[in-house]
């Protein structure tokens, strides 16, 4: 058997489970008179149930038993915090914004903190980060494919890793699989996390019509049409129960 008959489909089929990420296609531009995005997420329906946590390993951190976690941070107002919110398919604008560190997403207490945090791509990695004296095995996933998995057994760990492809993350630990979390790397510089208000600014936004899309982990993608005009502030608000 030839060797080489055996090896370029292994190649092949290693190139199509691990795509190279895309560009993300936008380009840096001089903005002079843009616009401002201002606006709030809600949720009006009924309350979405606790996710049931079951602890069962690693007590002296974890805790055990069962345990009941919001799926969504809703205020008394049905503001909604902690929602992504973004443009989507902008093709130029601003310039990146210069990160002060990278963006962490930290093991404490056998949650993930932030629970859930929006990055630009530029940013070119996340540093995935153990403050527990146990085992953890941070591994984020663009759908069914990998983006990272990282074994951290000790207290103290701290590891880059490149996510240099725009979309949703979903973060959990194969140590312990109650654990969730959520990044949203993002393909332009307009995107937010709401504040526990439920409110969000997006700024020098170029004058046009766009999509926004408001995503939260219990209700999904809420698209809602925006147009934006020279130096005016556009007031939006997304009610993530009316899909």
């Amino acid at each position: 058997m030839s060797w080489g008959l055996v090896l370029i489909p292994a190649v092949l089929v290693a190139l199509l489970a691990f795509p190279a990420a895309p560009a993300s296609g936008y380009d840096v531009v001089t903005v002079s008179n843009g616009g401002t995005i201002r606006g709030r997420v809600t949720f009006t329906g009924p309350p979405p149930p606790p996710r049931k946590e079951i602890r069962t390993k690693n007590p002296e951190v974890c805790g055990s038993g069962e345990f009941e976690v919001p799926q969504m941070e809703l205020a008394a107002d049905k503001a909604v915090g902690e929602a992504v919110v973004y443009l989507k398919g902008v093709e130029k604008g601003e310039a990146w914004e210069k990160l002060a560190k990278p963006p962490e997403i930290v093991n404490r207490k056998c949650s993930f903190v932030p629970h859930v945090q929006a990055m630009p791509v530029s940013a070119g990695e996340i540093v995935i980060v153990n403050s527990d004296p146990i085992l953890h095995n941070t591994h984020g996933y663009y759908g069914r494919l990998t983006a990272f998995n990282v074994g951290l057994p000790k207290q103290g760990l701290r590891i880059p890793k490149p996510l240099t492809r725009p979309g949703l993350v979903k973060v959990d630990c194969d140590a312990h699989g109650w654990m969730l979390g959520w990044v949203y790397v993002a393909d332009n510089p307009y995107y937010a996390v709401t504040s526990r208000d439920g409110s969000f600014t997006l700024k020098n936004v170029p004058p046009g019509s766009y999509t926004l899309v408001a995503w939260q982990e219990f209700t999904g993608p809420v698209e809602v049409p925006v147009t934006v005009k020279p130096t005016a502030v556009q007031a939006v608000n997304v009610d993530l129960a009316k899909k």
